[in-house]
């Protein structure tokens, strides 16, 4: 087994365009969600949308690092919650939300959303997407589909999607 990828969760909005949040530079970088983010002002009148926050993965992760940050308690009656984190980005991608947040490779697969924040680190624990050959494998192919995964041509691939590969870490 081998910790192959990494994944964050991002606050997203609708439009192909970066723009920055409240109060960070005017680069094209999205700013970081942390302590002092006014999450309910920038929603607005607004919902933000999230996969179901007690069973989804990504929705439990979005309302934990939320919580650590201080943040859940304004944002929770205004929260949208979708069955799955497709459908929270759905929400977003279709102006029916201002807000969203959603795995960096699901923004990353949507042209029609930007990422307006990353998470404060120590804010979520890291996603992480193992790999493994099974013990009592019979295919000779599982091995050298794992090494192309590891591989520079893989980890290119992953990182266009929005994955952070991790490397020499078993």
């Amino acid at each position: 087994r081998i910790d192959l990828l990494l994944n964050r969760i991002v606050l997203i909005a609708p439009g192909p365009e970066t723009v920055p949040a409240a109060g960070a530079s005017t680069d094209s970088r999205p700013s970081v969600l942390g302590p002092g983010f006014d999450l309910a002002a920038r929603l607005g009148d607004g919902r933000l949308a999230m996969a179901l926050t007690d069973s989804v993965p990504a929705g439990i992760y979005g309302k934990a690092a939320l919580k650590h940050l201080g943040l859940w308690r304004a944002v929770a009656p205004r929260v949208v919650q979708a069955d799955n984190v497709r459908l929270a980005l759905a929400l977003v991608s279709t102006g029916e939300a201002p807000l969203g947040i959603v795995y960096a490779s699901d923004a990353r697969a949507d042209p029609k959303v930007h990422v307006v924040a990353t998470f404060a680190p120590g804010a979520v624990p890291e996603i992480r997407y193992p790999a493994a050959i099974i013990a009592d494998s019979r295919a000779p192919e599982a091995a050298t589909f794992l090494a192309f995964l590891r591989s520079e041509t893989g980890r290119r691939i992953f990182a266009q999607y929005g994955f952070v590969p991790v490397s020499g870490r078993e």
